[in-house]
């Protein structure tokens, strides 16, 4: 649902525990990396699950987890050594994808020791691979990836992970903690048998452990500062299109390890949390004489603080580059201001941190912001954990500076009227903030600590698509004229963002080319033109004519015409089997316009018209009309999206809502010889 082209995360250092995923690029080299299967008994562990009950599941699970196992040994607040094992029952072909097992970390605060896997096949001797067999990558699809990131993979194929058979897996990871913080995800895409989480943490320490989207759990303690918790049947979580995110619904347990001297390691609360970031960011704001000059030359010329916030903005959106490198501390702390003006680039908290810096020098006061772009993963009722994958400014705006184009906005009750900006986000104005942002919880940061703070929703007509055209049918049912269109919000940035990829002139038409072919059967584009491609500022949209042969029908001596020329809004999204799971999200507001007008050819005039329609669900709304004024039919209607996410309980309201829309973009106007 979201276009994530720019930072999609922020906090990485802890390793991945998620066990077996579907890794493309470490399948890709697994194909021509394939381990020597060796004949060797599986511990015993894995052997007492042959004839274990499975959870309850339907006949497209692909796996089942019959069991799962982390143990953590808190060592001290410099150590902390964790073993994981998991074991999985294969039971469809694409279940195979489980055999590939990945085990991610940082170098050099983790390593990786021991990993070790096993196939226990239905029929046959056990097989064996041990970690000598692994690949260990740095970070996929990016060339030279190991000089910016320091994050890895250890990458495991298991033999045989076919239908009926068991593969199991176990490893153990040494870290050099930089939080006293760890998250059990229990909850899995497929379904769980059994999973259990023991703690061991030294003499004197404490912990904190809450629950997401799952009933508490408590622990038994199983020895002296030791605790261990245990889930059975937990169903797994059928991914479904336009579901909440898998953070907003999985189960998990945030545990804080609590020690008596480490507190610059810990926070169990987002007050806490906010602390912990601003202390790490403490000194990155200083300017240097170079920063200080550039500051002064942007805003030179520009009559009004808010002008001159606008000046810098567009240059760190603009002239910054968006390159992260990650090493150590560097995944969660931002690189100084004039560092990253020295060499003009930077990741979204460094982009971040340099606006402020610059806005500081200007007398502005800012904040940083760090949240998940993945809207629900974060919300109200959430435990302070390292949940966020983005970073934001918040900029307290001086008293005087408004206008209409300041939009983002919420009213503080310490720091007055706030402005949210995605300084990362270089297609999106000043004042405004892309759909994913909208209506989304964020760590506001200051030096009274952490504050979880909803960002505003923007008005429907701020992310709007309208478009007009101007057409005429002939007497064989041939259809031409002119279209344009005008986009804002999210319906622009997305597509600057991907035509500015694009290297040929003739590809930019795609889009339009796209749009037709997807409601013309037989069409050619005679001219086309992209309005404001470079001009963020400016509406985005298109301008272009074409013709399509055979758009009218005809039935005996009549004509049929459908007055929706082209696009679409209504979905087959559930029009599923099943029946739904989960809420279902939208990118953001909307509020779209169509605007037909078609001159009937001589000799002919209206004799029936569609009906008009008016469906308004609260969530959304659909609008549409058809009029017939001397010889032109003119079809106008709107879709807006009102609400952000629609409950489950409210799907087939939303199945009928798009439904109606089908029915109305088929209707057909009657079209007879004139008398």
């Amino acid at each position: 649902m979201i276009n994530k082209l720019f930072c999609n995360r922020v906090t990485h250092l802890r390793a991945s525990r998620a066990g077996v995923a579907v890794v493309l690029l470490g399948a890709a080299c697994l194909l021509v990396n394939v381990p020597r299967c060796m004949a060797g008994d599986a511990p015993q562990w894995i052997h007492a699950l042959v004839n274990a009950p499975l959870p309850t599941h339907d006949e497209k699970t692909d796996a089942v987890l019959l069991y799962s196992e982390t143990n953590v040994n808190v060592i001290s607040a410099d150590k902390i050594k964790t073993r994981v094992r998991e074991a999985y029952k294969i039971l469809r072909p694409d279940g195979r994808d489980y055999g590939i097992v990945h085990v991610s970390y940082n170098s050099p605060g983790q390593k990786v020791g021991s990993l070790h896997g096993w196939c226990i096949p239905a029929q046959g001797k056990d097989y064996e691979v041990k970690d000598k067999e692994a690949l260990d990558i740095s970070r996929p699809g990016v060339e030279g990836g190991e000089l910016i990131d320091d994050s890895r993979t250890k990458l495991l194929r298991i033999p045989a992970p076919d239908p009926g058979n068991i593969i199991g897996y176990e490893y153990e990871l040494e870290e050099q903690p930089l939080v006293l913080q760890d998250e059990w995800d229990f909850q899995k895409v497929s379904p769980v048998q059994e999973s259990h989480y023991s703690l061991q943490l030294p003499l004197g320490w404490e912990y904190k452990a809450s629950f997401l989207n799952y009933p508490e759990v408590k622990p038994a303690q199983t020895g002296n500062n030791q605790w261990q918790w245990t889930v059975t049947t937990v169903k797994g979580i059928r991914p479904e299109k336009e579901m909440p995110p898998l953070e907003g619904i999985a189960g998990a347990m945030i545990v804080s390890f609590l020690s008596p001297g480490a507190r610059e390691k810990e926070f169990s609360n987002w007050r806490e949390m906010g602390t912990w970031y601003w202390n790490l960011e403490r000194g990155s704001l200083d300017v240097s004489p170079e920063l200080k000059q550039k500051v002064a030359a942007l805003t030179a010329t520009a009559p009004t603080v808010l002008d001159k916030m606008k000046a810098l903005a567009n240059f760190v959106q603009d002239d910054i580059r968006y390159v992260a490198i990650e090493l150590g501390i560097g995944g969660w702390q931002p690189h100084p201001a004039p560092a990253i003006f020295t060499h003009r680039y930077g990741d979204c908290k460094d982009k971040a941190t340099l606006m402020r810096s610059m806005l500081r020098e200007i007398g502005v006061t800012s904040f940083q912001v760090a949240i998940n772009v993945e809207r629900g993963s974060i919300t109200p009722d959430t435990p302070a954990h390292r949940g966020f994958n983005h970073q934001i400014t918040a900029i307290q705006l001086p008293d005087g500076v408004t206008g209409p184009s300041l939009i983002a906005t919420i009213q503080h009750p310490q720091f007055g009227t706030i402005l949210f900006f995605d300084p990362t986000n270089e297609f999106i104005p000043f004042g405004q903030i892309p759909g994913y942002l909208q209506a989304n919880y964020g760590l506001l940061m200051s030096p009274d600590g952490g504050e979880l703070v909803q960002l505003p929703k923007e008005p429907s007509a701020m992310n709007s698509l309208r478009r007009t055209a101007k057409l005429t049918l002939d007497a064989t049912g041939s259809l031409h004229g002119d279209v344009k269109e005008v986009r804002l919000g999210d319906r622009a940035w997305i597509e600057r963002g991907r035509l500015l990829t694009v290297t040929k002139e003739a590809d930019r038409v795609k889009p339009i080319e796209g749009l037709l072919g997807s409601s013309l059967s037989n069409f050619r584009i005679t001219k086309a033109t992209v309005l404001n491609l470079q001009q963020t500022s400016l509406p985005f949209g298109f301008d272009y004519s074409f013709e399509a042969l055979n758009y009218a029908k005809n039935a005996g001596n009549l004509l049929l015409v459908r007055p929706r020329v082209i696009g679409t809004k209504s979905s087959g999204l559930l029009e599923t089997k099943d029946p739904r799971q989960f809420a279902i999200e939208f990118e953001g507001p909307v509020l779209d316009t169509d605007s037909f007008e078609i001159t009937l050819p001589p000799g002919y005039e209206v004799d029936d018209l569609p009906p008009p329609v008016d469906a308004d669900f609260g969530f959304a709304s659909y609008h549409s009309k058809t009029e017939a004024k001397g010889n032109v039919i003119g079809y106008t209607r709107t879709f807006e999206v009102k609400e952000l996410s629609v409950p489950v309980s409210k799907a087939e309201e939303l199945k009928r809502f798009y439904r109606i829309i089908a029915s109305d973009e088929r209707n057909t106007a009657v079209l007879k010889p004139s008398k």
